[in-house]
């Protein structure tokens, strides 16, 4: 069975447009949220170290499609699972619920990569002990 994380979070004023629903951007920020949190369930980070320096996961693509309005006040539950697990990237689904009705599915890709002060992201191999802890939230590939 593939796991799954699942964070919570409730939409703020702040995330609302002049209607009272939720703003499209508002979206990407909490699916980031989540990644960020399902990273420190499994040890790690966005930003952290190794003994070669500073690793990073820079996004490269980012999407999402709305089914329904999210308004103020709505507890969200954001559902992450791995959709793609690259040599370097890690394609990420998020569905976004609120109670049990289908609000929006997106995805962002985040790839691994060396931060050298003064030089650009260089793309590097995910280490094998996260590819390990990622794993179990990887979807069966849907074209096998």
């Amino acid at each position: 069975m593939v796991m799954s994380y699942q964070a919570r979070r409730r939409v703020e004023f702040s995330d609302t447009d002049a209607a009272g629903m939720m703003h499209f951007t508002a979206f990407f920020r909490f699916m980031e949220a989540a990644e960020h949190e399902l990273l420190r369930e499994l040890g790690t980070s966005v930003i952290c170290a190794d003994e070669q320096g500073t690793i990073s996961w820079p996004r490269v693509s980012a999407s999402c499609d709305f089914k329904q309005a999210a308004r103020f006040e709505d507890l969200l539950t954001i559902t992450v699972q791995v959709a793609r697990l690259g040599r370097s990237s890690v394609t990420y689904s998020c569905t976004f619920h609120c109670d049990d009705q289908l609000l929006a599915s997106g995805q962002i890709v985040s790839v691994c990569c060396r931060l050298t002060p003064g030089q650009a992201p260089e793309p590097m191999d995910i280490p094998t002990q996260l590819v390990q802890k990622l794993e179990p939230y990887l979807l069966p590939d849907p074209d096998a």
